[in-house]
């Protein structure tokens, strides 16, 4: 209740709790900006004004800059791992740090906490709105007008951003922007592993948990034909959303033969960049530009007939302009998997970003940056 700069730092744990319902309740009653990590998104929804965002390497400015400057971060259900904190001796300087967990091995593993709580999340949280209810009864809202004055001035002025030229190449942020728009965002989404992974986190609007399936932590590439599936067969009246990367697509794709013959309608969209893209990134920014084997410099194989020789349906898109068009035919087809080509820009770098290693307050919001 003194806090004057609190978060709520929401992780994975709320998710597999089923806790969103109370997450939603304590912000609100709290009145509590809210970060949701990778694992996380879906969690709290993104179009709520207490709603920050992702924070840490790849997570926006305002989510990431908000954790520094607290002085009150309730962890709930997240383990502080290194993509977040960045180095940890800079991590969350000024705040107290209470940390809930179910698994009491998390607590303390990386930054020791003021108040330690061992619990599953939804009972926990709950625990404190009520809590909370009977300590405000009868008395005033904490004020906070010029911590939600300086959050106001980083989202305005630090927004995610992208340049998508009329005449391409597609940008991937852009397709996922589009793709979020055309389907009203009711879908889940699965990622695979890469710049796209951190794309979607960044640019699909999440509204409610369950929506958003990754491998974070593992980084498993190849990950989202065979997980989409799943999804696919686990909840068969909903829009289920493979987005691939060319590298990850190329490890896994055979199971689209599964697919197929199973008669499960998944939607694969491949971003054929020819190369890797994270990997040319930090050789780009880390390495002083020289690159080893990341741009293969052919868009082979040709991923429309790589996709009917599996039994399923293949588009291609290649021009900004067709983006809607690709999208609405890929949608409208429910009877067979379809896997949608989008050939997009490898010299696209994903900000913002932390450098490996460095302090959240070094944080790269784009190019202008470098």
């Amino acid at each position: 209740e003194s806090a004057e700069r609190p978060v709520l730092y929401v992780g994975g744990g709320v998710i597999r709790s089923g806790a969103s319902p109370e997450l939603l309740a304590f912000a609100e009653n709290a009145d509590v900006p809210v970060v949701t990590t990778l694992m996380a998104r879906g969690a709290f929804p993104d179009d709520h004004p207490l709603s920050l965002g992702m924070p840490g390497m790849h997570g926006t400015y305002t989510a990431t800059t908000a954790i520094q400057k607290s002085d009150v971060l309730v962890s709930l259900g997240a383990r502080f791992d290194d993509r977040v904190t960045g180095d940890v001796d800079a991590f969350a300087p000024h705040a107290k740090v209470i940390h809930v967990d179910v698994d009491p091995a998390e607590i303390g593993k990386v930054r020791n906490p003021e108040i330690p709580i061992v619990g599953d999340a939804k009972r926990v949280i709950q625990a404190l709105l009520d809590r909370l209810i009977a300590v405000r009864a009868g008395t005033e809202a904490p004020e906070r007008s010029d911590w939600f004055e300086q959050i106001g001035i980083w989202k305005e002025t630090k927004p995610l951003k992208y340049d998508q030229p009329e005449d391409g190449p597609i940008k991937t942020q852009y397709f996922i922007e589009r793709l979020h728009a055309l389907t009203g965002g009711d879908a889940i989404v699965v990622s695979g592993v890469g710049q796209h992974q951190m794309w979607a986190s960044q640019f699909w609007g999440f509204s409610r948990p369950g929506t958003w399936i990754n491998s974070g932590g593992l980084g498993t590439m190849g990950f989202s034909v065979p997980a989409a599936i799943g999804a696919k067969a686990a909840k068969p009246d909903e829009l289920v959303i493979a987005l691939d990367g060319d590298g990850c697509f190329q490890m896994t794709f055979q199971e689209l033969i599964t697919a197929s013959t199973e008669d499960i309608p998944v939607k694969v969209v491949v971003f054929n960049n020819g190369g890797y893209g994270m990997v040319k990134q930090w050789q780009n920014l880390f390495y002083g530009g020289r690159l080893s084997a990341v741009d293969l410099g052919t868009t082979i194989p040709d991923y429309p007939k790589l996709a009917e020789s599996l039994g399923c349906v293949g588009l291609q898109v290649d021009h900004p302009g067709e983006v809607d068009a690709a999208i609405d035919k890929a949608m409208a087809i429910d009877d067979k998997p379809v896997l949608l080509e989008v050939v997009s820009d490898l010299d696209e770098m994903c900000f913002p970003m932390v450098p490996a290693g460095g302090s959240n307050d070094d944080i790269i919001v784009g190019p202008e940056d470098l």
